[in-house]
Parts: C-alpha cells; structure tokens; sequence
C-alpha cells in the first residue's frame, strides 16, 4: 500500500475502520483479493512476482497491512521482499506483539516500510526506519511512504475525510454500502497541493507532484493506483472490500470473515 487511513476504536460499530490504497507500476501483475490456495484462511490480493501482498485479513480476525518507506538512495539490492512480511504473519498466526518483535529483530533484512499488525485484541505499527514498536491507541492515523502519521498533504487530508465520515456516522443513519462507498470515494480523491507544500523525499519535482495526491493516475509514468480496499471490524465479523482498476477487473469484491468463539478469545 502507499497510503493506509484507519480509526481505531474511535467509533462503537467498527473498532477498527481502515482504508487503504495500493499504488505500483501498471506492468506488475498481482491477482484481485481471494482466499489463497496455499493458505485458504487468508484473503488477500498478491503480488505474482514475489509472492507476498500488500494488505490481507485471515479467519482468525487478523490482519495486516503494508507501506514502502520512500528512500530512492536505499540500496534494495539483496533484500527480502517486503510484501512476505504480512503473507507469513497471517500464514503463521502469530500473536501482533510477537510478530512485531520478530520482525524488529530481522529489520535489516528488507528495504525501509511501516508495517501494522493486529488482531481483535491488539493493533501495532513498526517501521524498521524508525525502529521504534508501537502498540496503538484510540485514534484516527495515516501513513504514505514515510513514518506513521508524517504530515504529507495525502496524509492530512485524508484523515480529516476520514474523520467526516465518522461524524456522519453518528449524525445518520448510515449502513455498511453507504460507508464503504464513501471511504472508496475519499481513496479516489485526486487532488494536489501547490509545490511549496510538497515533502522533499529526493524524487524529482515531477514525481513528488504525482505522488501527492491520494488517488495516482499516470499512463506517462505507467503508474498509479492500481487497488483500494476497506477493512471493517465489527463485533461479530470481519469485512473487507476491495476495488480494482482495470479493465479486466472483476467487480468490487466483498468478504466476510465471521468471529466464532474461539476467534473472540
């Protein structure tokens, strides 16, 4: 992902609420959101070169979530994928603090992310950047291609659409199509700060203007936005719903994943 927007127990019906958007190159191919063949309790899109994803849910109520830190300096070579980092999360099942731990000790083994693990319980955000574990609390976040909650313009922004949202939450009545539909629609925002307000991550001016808005479209570059998806915790279930952009797509696609009594331990 390039840009994951979540709130975290800040409203009663969804303990967690996140929206998420995965930017790459057009030419890369990955498969639409699906239970995977070699893990059937995972449900994920993934990346058909290396295997891993971007952001994914399994049966048992966990989930994870992945952004690249921007660094164009950063010598890649000989590192593992990053996208392996939620693939054996949610095939291991391990408890988010453990996990989290692991991969602390492991950080130099992959190129710069922020990685966010959790479950119904817990929810934690490590880069291996910044180095730093952090078990969450209540409160809306952001993070693009730097450290959680970097006041980049995409960042800001879309944490104050995501609060709005909430508000309308409990002002109306809105149900699950209507929310979904609304995160969806902030994913798509396209908008560009002016260039004084742009972060200087050492990608030329060009580059930094592209990658400013929270929906990237660019047949130029052959880059942009290629997936959305929306998590939703509830009580009882699960939802994750995704969008895909193009031409061949399948249409929205929608999960449930329902907590039995063993998940609720």
């Amino acid at each position: 992902m390039c840009l994951i927007l979540f709130a975290y127990h800040v409203h009663p019906r969804y303990p967690l609420i996140m929206a998420a958007n995965r930017d790459e190159f057009y030419e890369r191919p990955s498969a639409q959101a699906h239970r995977w063949q070699d893990a059937p309790h995972i449900i994920a899109g993934r990346d058909l070169l290396k295997l891993g994803t971007w952001i994914g849910a399994s049966d048992s109520g966990q989930f994870a979530a992945l952004t690249n830190y921007r660094n164009p300096l950063e010598q890649a070579d000989g590192k593992r994928s990053r996208g392996e980092l939620i693939a054996h999360f949610l095939k291991e099942q391990q408890a988010p603090a453990e996990y989290i731990q692991q991969m602390a000790d492991d950080r130099d083994q992959y190129p710069g992310y922020n990685l966010l693990v959790g479950d119904r319980q817990s929810l934690y955000y490590y880069s291996n950047v910044g180095n730093e574990i952090q078990p969450l609390q209540p409160g809306i976040y952001g993070i693009s291609n730097h450290l959680l909650d970097t006041d980049w313009p995409k960042v800001r922004s879309g944490k104050y659409g995501l609060e709005q949202i909430i508000r309308q939450m409990d002002e109306q009545e809105i149900d699950e199509q209507q929310l979904s539909d609304q995160l969806f629609a902030l994913l798509q925002l396209t908008d560009r700060p002016e260039d004084e307000g742009l972060p200087d991550t050492g990608v030329s001016l060009e580059w930094e203007r592209l990658l400013s808005s929270i929906f990237i479209h660019s047949q130029e570059q052959a880059y942009g936005t290629r997936s959305s998806t929306v998590l939703l915790m509830g009580e009882q279930e699960l939802i994750y719903r995704e969008r895909v952009y193009s031409p061949d797509a399948l249409p929205e696609q929608r999960f449930v994943i329902p907590f039995s009594n063993e998940n609720n331990r």
